[in-house]
């Protein structure tokens, strides 16, 4: 899942002091005037109330998602953002139906947002209608080619139509862009198909696409998967130079010997 990027991080502080000597300096002009009376700062000014989006941002992130709904309906209609996150929202509730009318609302108010377009393909991904799930995601990457949340949902809905080479074609692409794609993303993302096939190509080919990125203890996990779920052999991931990296790691080492591969 777009992902409310996904936005909700608290800004760093940094504090500053600084220190000033001056040396004596003696006048022979007139002397010092009186001292003036102290300034007076203005009193501060009241904050202005949050706003609707704000409020449900709040609430949101705070996983009261349909508290944060109902204050979003209250937000000006004629929102693209809001209507986008009223979307997540729905979809973090498993309400694809209101989750898919809420995206398309926000396309019609602002056609050429890529994270909307991409939140689309994950609602009709988890419908399991892929066919449109992979042209919305080609359709958003049209609009930002250099998405690595995009390609990465592209590759794992490839993968799930058994196109196994296109989909790590993606994933490299993606991981090019974001070495740290695979790991946990507030943008919406596809979910894990629901073969056992289809889960244990998806985790396998994660496995590359960890090793490459250097996330060896994650990858061995993405294989422990895939193995579990039928996709692959110890024979065959032993004979893949793509994991020649992770020899001499006593748990890559362990999860072979566990399966009876020397």
């Amino acid at each position: 899942m777009r992902s409310i990027n996904r936005h909700r991080r608290l800004p760093a502080m940094a504090m500053f002091t600084a220190l000033a000597t001056a040396a004596p300096v003696a006048f022979s002009q007139s002397p010092a005037p009186p001292p003036t009376a102290p300034l007076q700062h203005p009193p501060a000014q009241p904050q202005p109330p949050p706003t609707p989006e704000e409020l449900g941002d709040s609430l949101f992130a705070h996983q009261r998602y349909q508290a944060a709904i109902e204050t979003y309906k209250k937000a000006p209609r004629d929102s693209a953002s809001v209507w986008n996150k009223m979307g997540i929202a729905y979809q973090m509730m498993y309400n694809m139906q209101d989750a898919t009318r809420c995206y398309q609302v926000s396309l019609k108010l602002n056609p050429g947002n890529a994270n909307v377009v991409n939140n689309l393909g994950t609602v009709y991904d988890s419908l399991k209608q892929y066919g449109a799930a992979e042209r919305m995601y080609r359709r958003a990457l049209k609009l930002d080619p250099k998405s690595a949340v995009i390609l990465k949902n592209l590759g794992t809905n490839l993968l799930s139509q058994h196109q196994y080479k296109k989909g790590w074609e993606a994933y490299q692409a993606a991981l090019a862009i974001d070495p740290h794609i695979f790991e946990n993303n507030t943008s919406p993302m596809v979910e894990n198909p629901t073969s056992h096939q289809d889960r244990g190509a998806m985790n396998f080919y994660m496995a590359k696409g960890c090793v490459r990125a250097g996330m060896n203890d994650r990858a061995i996990e993405y294989l422990r998967m895939a193995l579990n779920e039928g996709f692959t052999t110890p024979r065959k991931i032993a004979a893949d130079s793509e994991f020649n990296r992770l020899r001499g790691i006593p748990a890559f080492e362990q999860l072979l010997a566990a399966q009876g591969t020397p």
